[in-house]
Order: C-alpha cells, then structure tokens, then sequence
C-alpha cells in the first residue's frame, strides 16, 4: 500500500511538482540576493530616526516598507508625480530603484499560480499535496529498505537509479516536507480556509487633531527599533484627524500625529504569528540561508523524478503483460507471483492464459501486495514463489510471510503453492516451503500439495497444471516457452587453468567488460555496474536454462572474472573450460546482494573451497582499505590446484590479506578446510567475539562441514552459526 501511495503521485503529478520545486529552488536565491545587496542598517536606528532622515530628503513621503532582507523603500509624491526609491537607512537618501526584480516576479507568478490565477493556484497546491505524499511515503520506505530508523543513512545496495533515488531522497525529505506543508497552508489561506486573517484596527474617537510633531520626535516612533518595522504610513497632510499606521513584525497601531501618542495598539494573533513563521519558512524571506538549504534540497526533484522513472519502467520491464488481468474484487482465481529476476512472471502469464481461456476471471500480482482482507470473494489462490539466494523471499514477496503470519483467520480460498528454484542448489524452493509450512500453520485449506518447478522446467509445470486441471474439473492448455534473460556477448581475454593433475579441472576465466550506454549505467542492466560476490548467468548453447558463477571481480577492476570447474558431464562447465581468448560466450548479471562484503571495519573471516575461491579472491583483490581479512582455503594439492597462489603472497605483502591458512585434501597429511578452522580454533572465537563476519563459498558439503566445526566451537562461547546469520555476520554462497 505505502509503495503504490508513493508510486502514482509521482508518476501523475511528477510535472507540477517539477515546477514547483524548479521554480521555488531559482526563487529561493533571491532572499539572500537581497540581503547582500541591502544597505546596511546601524541596530540602534529608530522608526523615528530613519522616518526623520527620509522626510528630510523627501517632503511628501507617503510610506515607508521594511522587507524581511532589510531593504528599505519609501514612497512619495514629488508634484503630482508619484515616485519610489530603495533608501539608505544611514543618510534617508534613494539609492536604487525601487522596482521589483522581474525575474523575481516572473517566477513568483509562475511559482504560485502558473500565470493561470485560482485554477492555476488549485493546480500548484496539488502538486505540493503530491509532494507530501511522496515525501512521507518515501520516509516510510527507505526506513523500510534500510532495516530500520537507526539504519537511516546505512549503505545502499542494488542498481544505481534506484540508491541514487534513495541517497538523494534520504537528504532532501525534511525539506521537501517542509517546503508542501508550508505551500499547503498557504494556499489554503488565500482561500480563505484558515482563521489567520488579521482583524481590523478601529479608528480611535479621541484623536488630537493639534498640529503635526515632526515624526522625528515622537515617542512611540523612537520606541520601535527600524530592525522590527514592516510599514509606516504617513498622515494625509492636510488632515489633522489622520493618523500614523505602525505595522512591525509584533503587531499594528495607530499613532497620533499631533501629540506623539499610542492610540490603539493590537498584537498578532496566534494564527498571524503562525502565518509569519510559515511564510519565513516557505520563502526564506527573513532566514535566506535556511531558504538556500530548502532551494537545494528542491535541486534533489528532477533526479529523485528521473530516477523513480527509471525504477518504474524497470519494474514493469521484469513482468509481461497480462491480457484481460481481472480486478481483484471480481476475480474467482488470484495469482500472487514472487519473483526475483522476472522468470517466474513468466510462468505465471502462461498459467493466467491457460486458466482465461478456460472461462475464469482471474488476477495477478505480486505476492507483497497480498492482503487476506481483499479476497473474501476469491475461489481459490494460487502463490507461484521463486527463491532467492539461501531460502530468501524474491523482491516481488516482500513482506509476504509477516503479512501471513499476522493474519488471525486465513482465506476462505483454498491455497497452492509451486516453488521455483534450481535443485543443484541445496535451498532449493527453500522460500515456497517456508510459504507452504506457514500457510499451514495457519489453518489455510490446501487446494493442491506443494509442488516445485526445477531449473524453468516447462515439464514440471505442465504436470502441476495437470492436477490442478483435475482438481478444479476445468480443461487447461499450459503452453508455456522460458523467456531466455537479455543477455550480453562477453569476449575471453585470458585463461589460467589448473587442477588437471588432481582430476580436478578449473580455470580462471577474465573477460573484457563491455560498454555500457548511459542508460544502462542508471538503471543496473547489463555489466555496467557489478561487485564480487553478484553472479554471471551463462546461457550454455543449446540450452534454455543459464548456469550461475560468482563473480571474482567488481566493475572498478575493469574486467569480469570467474572461477570454472569443470564437472562431469557438465554442459555449461564443459562449454566454458574449453574457450580460449577471443571466444564470447552469452551471459547476463544478477546482483547477489546476500553474498557481498559491505562496509564497515570489523575483521573477516573468508572460507572457501575449490572454485569458491572466485568471490573471496574478489574481496580481498578490493580491500584496499587493509581491512582485516583471514582466508581459509581448501583444494586437492597445493602443487596443482592452489588457485590464485601466486596473487595471495603479493596481496598479503600489499595489507590487503591479514592471514592465509590452507588445506590439502591430498598429500602426505591431508585435511580439510573445517579441519583447517578447529586447529586454529581459539583465534577464530577470538575474531568471532571481536564482531568479525563469516563469508563462505563452495560446495554444499563444505559448507555444512564448515558451520559444524563452528558450531562446535563457539558453543562454550554461547554463540551459533545461527546467531551469526541473525545478526547478519554468517553468509553463504554454496552449490
């Protein structure tokens, strides 16, 4: 809900926000413009002082104005002529014109109404209301995206639109609230809609009506400092009734022009005070550094705009388009998608044509926005989930299984799940079992037993849909083609092969990284943007399904390189180990942000294995900054398959390696590397209590041998491998 509240008033009303915050950024120079230009003021000069200096100079002075910048200018009839100067508050003599800028009142008008009068002001009040709304609802979200309030300034991951959109938005929010409030209140009291309107002064009976003192010298005028004045206007003079009208920053009075006197004197209101605070606040006019800082915080707009777009058209780009997508209130079957990379909208578009033309109405959507309130009148729920990482939700279920768990009853509509994932890959529909069991627990009826669809199998998904078609006694035709990702031509540039003794055959594969335009840059595509740790997905010819490799660099290393072992009978390792330079083989990338180092100065403890070096040797090839980095490594025999031996001594001369321990499964005394980690067991604890982070990579059976050993180990520390997941110090990246 917050995300849509936040998505469509800014994709509708991004062009009167635009010039809303284009036009109030230029406006915002002008308060310290003037402030600079304005002729200095001695703090102890008086109304009377300056009132006596001006009408020395100039007879028929009519009026007097202070603006907030403390630019003063009088006005006066020379003759019948009528005429006005910017004054000099030292000497009472005119120093500029008193015109208004024209460039300033160009963009007010524009600003405040679009040149367009009350319509123009309803159209511009809509674009601020547009405003608070994204405002807060971006609060919400990147509250949300980074774990937290205390989490607000935390380091961003993902594409650089959408942490450019968040890094921007983070800083300028407090303005851009700030700024909509202010312009909402202000609108509003044009209008007439808030009791802020100042009451009349009464003109008092008991006026004098003796000759004019010189304004020089009368008291109430010599009372008020010239730093509070807003406006004094003179006595007709030709009328000894008139009287002087005082109006400062505090409240308005009356004043007799022949005996110097107060004759009423009415302080602002509340409401009035509030109405100077707003309007100080929406225009800097009386805190022009406080308008500089609001004016660039407006700068942010455009590129909090362009970025939003980016993220929204990327969205969209990861989902087909669903002919005929019912609405939710009257469709029978709904259809909620978690995915990650857009494959599994796929499906789910092949399963939504299939369940149309057999004669249902049905809705799709993603699986965050499952609300159990909304589907009192659906027949059944669908919930295809892919699974990210290790068990982890998809970005399109976020929030998902709080949602569900929350829930006191569940849907009347009766549920089936089918889980996506890779079986090579040991969470294999870990986050489909976890919505399974869940929905379960919570008493939710079961349409179909859970089923899973392995490595984009249209096979599994066609058997699924065969007993799903039994269940609901409907004939479905599921045709459904994988749609291969956008992939990108990468050229071999060099190879290092080892391990052929051992029976182990690898290599390091660097590639060239190729251009990216722009666009791509923005918006994450491509090999534009990358870290060691995310994954290349490589399209094996003849194949439909992309095998994944971590990556062993980041796109600051100038080029692209994994680890390849080369397993028996694999096709994609078969294909890769066999290039040389010059080869190109189709791929595309997929961030692994569970998998990457992140900032921070806290020690860490890298384990790897075999090919799972790839990632580790990226980490430590970055630490420029000498982070403290213990590697664990485990192969066959040092003599054959030490992957990047000969860059660990040069990186542990550089800093950039704290400690290097190896195991050798084969050999005079062979071990492996969790043997390795119990013989250096009370370093390790040392480390793991000092606040160290864990990151492993390789074969499952390592893993699971590793996170055993330590947990053996940190028990009589009262820590688990457990604990350290919670608390974000324990990654994997296993296969």
């Amino acid at each position: 809900m917050i995300r849509l509240l936040h998505r469509w008033p800014g994709l509708l009303a991004l062009l009167p926000v635009l010039m809303l915050a284009l036009s109030g950024a230029a406006l915002s120079v002008f308060p310290a413009a003037g402030r600079l230009t304005a002729p200095p003021a001695a703090s102890s000069l008086s109304v009377a002082d300056l009132a006596g200096r001006i009408a020395a100079h100039y007879p028929g002075v009519e009026q007097i104005k202070r603006a907030p910048s403390g630019r003063i200018t009088a006005y006066w009839f020379n003759g019948d002529v009528a005429e006005a100067a910017t004054i000099d508050p030292s000497t009472g003599e005119a120093v500029a014109s008193a015109d208004p800028n024209q460039a300033q009142r160009w963009l007010t008008n524009f600003h405040r109404s679009l040149f367009l009068g009350d319509g123009g002001r309803i159209v511009m009040a809509a674009g601020a209301l547009a405003m608070l709304a994204l405002s807060v609802s971006g609060l919400l979200l990147v509250a949300r995206r980074a774990g937290g309030w205390r989490r607000w300034f935390a380091p961003l991951k993902g594409p650089l639109a959408g942490r450019l959109h968040v890094e921007i938005a983070r800083i300028a929010v407090a303005g851009l609230m700030l700024s909509s409030v202010t312009a909402l209140y202000m609108t509003a009291s044009t209008f007439g809609l808030l009791p802020d309107q100042p009451a009349a002064l009464v003109m008092p009976a008991d006026v004098s009506g003796k000759p004019p003192m010189s304004v020089a010298t009368i008291g109430a005028l010599k009372a008020t400092p010239a730093a509070g004045l807003r406006e004094l206007s003179f006595p007709a003079a030709d009328d000894p009734a008139d009287v002087f009208t005082l109006r400062t920053g505090t409240g308005a009075g009356y004043i007799d022009q022949g005996t110097g006197a107060m004759l009423v004197w009415r302080g602002l209101t509340g409401w009035e005070r509030v109405s100077e605070t707003v309007y100080m606040l929406h225009t800097g006019q009386g805190a022009p550094v406080l308008g500089l800082i609001l004016g660039l915080m407006a700068l942010g707009v455009p590129l909090i705009g362009a970025t939003g777009t980016l993220i929204w058209l990327a969205g969209r780009g990861s989902r087909p388009h669903l002919e005929g997508n019912a609405p939710l209130a009257r469709a029978s079957t709904v259809i909620f998608v978690g995915s990650e990379g857009g494959s599994t909208w796929g499906f789910a578009a092949s399963l939504h044509k299939a369940l149309r033309g057999a004669g249902l109405e049905v809705h799709a959507a993603p699986l965050a926005s499952f609300d159990a309130g909304t589907l009192t009148h659906a027949h059944r729920v669908l919930i295809l989930a892919a699974t990210y990482g290790n068990g982890d939700e998809p970005a399109s279920a976020k929030g998902f299984l709080a949602k569900l768990a929350a829930v006191q009853a569940p849907p009347a509509a009766p549920l089936a799940v089918l889980g996506f994932g890779d079986s090579s890959f040991p969470a294999f529909c870990g986050y489909a079992r976890r919505v399974a069991e869940l929905a379960a627990a919570k008493g939710w009826t079961e349409l179909l037993d859970m089923a899973m669809v392995d490595r984009q199998s249209p096979q599994d998904l066609a058997r699924w849909g065969s007993g799903l078609s039994t269940r609901l006694g409907l004939p479905l035709n599921i045709e459904h083609q994988p749609v291969l990702p956008a992939a990108t031509a990468l050229t071999l540039v060099s190879r290092r092969d080892y391990g052929a003794d051992v029976q182990a055959p690898s290599a390091i594969l660097r590639f060239a990284v190729p251009k990216s335009p722009l666009w791509r840059r923005l918006t994450g595509k491509g090999f534009a943007r990358f870290e060691a740790g995310d994954l290349m997905g490589v399209i094996p010819r003849g194949s439909v399904v992309p095998r994944f490799y971590s990556l062993a660099s980041a796109s600051g290393d100038g080029f692209i390189e994994i680890v390849v072992r080369r397993q028996p009978g694999g096709l994609c390792s078969g294909q890769l180990t066999i290039m040389e330079p010059g080869d190109t083989v189709s791929a595309f990338l997929r961030p692994n942000p569970a998998f990457r180092l992140g900032g921070g100065k806290e020690p860490v403890i890298l384990v790897g294995a075999g090919s799972g070096i790839g990632p580790l040797a990226g980490f430590i090839r970055a630490n420029a900054r000498h982070r403290a980095m213990h590697l664990f490594f485990g192969m066959r025999h040092a003599a054959s398959d030490f992957l990047y031996g000969e860059e660990m001594a040069e990186w542990h001369a550089q800093g950039r390696l704290t400690s290097l321990i190896t195991a050798a499964s084969r050999g005079r005394r062979p071990h492996y590397v969790q043997d390795a980690l119990r013989a250096e067991a009370q370093e390790v604890v040392r480390l793991i209590r000092g606040g160290a982070r864990i990151m492993v990579c390789g074969g499952r059976e390592m893993a699971a041998g590793v996170s055993e050993a330590l947990a053996h180990m940190l028990a009589p520390a009262g820590l688990t491998p457990a604990m350290l997941r919670a608390e974000g110090r324990y990654a994997e990246d296993v296969y």
